[in-house]
């Protein structure tokens, strides 16, 4: 069974993408197309603010591009060996907040130790911080320009002071309507289309509407008892067609404002919690 991911691939330390290895393991055969493209912004400034940790009280990273937005000053800046000699230790005398294991393991590979990254998505991470976090310091967030709202609140609702910064803006990939369109013309309609932030949906989304149609909606299975069986199969190949999954809540409601059904959420930002969700999502519903 065919599943779209709508998503960057990207290969571990096994040489094959996380997602498309898990997916794989139930059985279904998984196309990974990237939707977005990433520019970064205030890099001198965001540059200026890494070399005083003395003025904040921790780090907090949403997304793998605020952690490449890291590197990228470390790197433009000629500050890898100050990093490495003196930075790097003092960041890691405060806390270094993370939403999720992918940029948990990119926050470990430059050298900084992490906590939070099993609560999921913003909403428990800023939960935990609020339970933990004392210093009358701010906490640095570089973001994207799109970020969310929920983090920010509830920690300025708790009297948590935190500074953000913007440091990279997602702008449409583009590839991305000549990619669907292969993908559509070779594979056909997925049986599962997962999607992965509320910006990749809005630059895809139309692309998907266009290519898949309207005549799954048109088809109306035969009338009688006599045909129950064919009935119950073709409602199963309609709903197959128009599975929607979410990586996490933030996306699910994104979707849900577009009218769209949401049939999975993954529990977790995870390849594993994606690939059971669509799992139990994708198997046969009883008529």
């Amino acid at each position: 069974m065919k599943v779209l991911l709508l998503k960057d691939p990207k290969e571990d330390d096994r040489g094959q993408d996380p997602y498309i290895r898990e997916l794989g393991l139930y059985g279904f055969e998984a196309t990974l197309i990237p939707v977005l493209s990433f520019e970064f912004l205030s890099l001198p400034s965001f540059s200026e603010k890494l070399s005083h940790p003395e003025g904040y009280g921790g780090l907090i990273f949403t997304s793998p591009r605020a952690v490449e937005a890291v590197e990228l000053c470390l790197e433009k800046d000629n500050k890898t060996e100050v990093w490495e000699k003196s930075l790097r230790e003092k960041w890691n005398a405060k806390s270094v907040y993370v939403v999720g294991n992918a940029t948990a393991s990119l926050v470990n590979k430059i050298g900084l130790d992490t906590e939070g990254e099993n609560c999921g998505n913003a909403e428990k991470l800023a939960e935990y911080i609020c339970s933990r976090e004392s210093s009358a310091l701010p906490l640095l967030f570089p973001c994207g320009t799109l970020k969310g709202e929920i983090l920010p609140k509830m920690l300025k609702d708790k009297g948590i002071p935190m500074e953000s910064i913007t440091v990279y803006q997602k702008i449409p990939h583009p590839g991305i309507q000549a990619n669907l369109n292969s993908y559509y013309s070779q594979q056909g309609v997925p049986a599962s289309i997962t999607f992965f932030s509320p910006s990749g949906l809005t630059h895809s989304l139309k692309h998907i509407q266009e290519l898949s149609g309207d005549s799954i909606d048109q088809i109306k299975p035969p009338q009688g008892p006599e045909h129950k069986a064919e009935n119950c199969r073709q409602l199963w190949l309609l709903r197959s067609a128009k599975r929607f999954a979410a990586i996490g809540p933030t996306t699910a409601r994104a979707l849900a404002a577009q009218g769209l059904p949401v049939s999975c959420t993954a529990e977790s930002p995870t390849p594993r919690a994606l690939a059971a969700g669509i799992r139990t999502a994708l198997q046969p519903h009883s008529c």
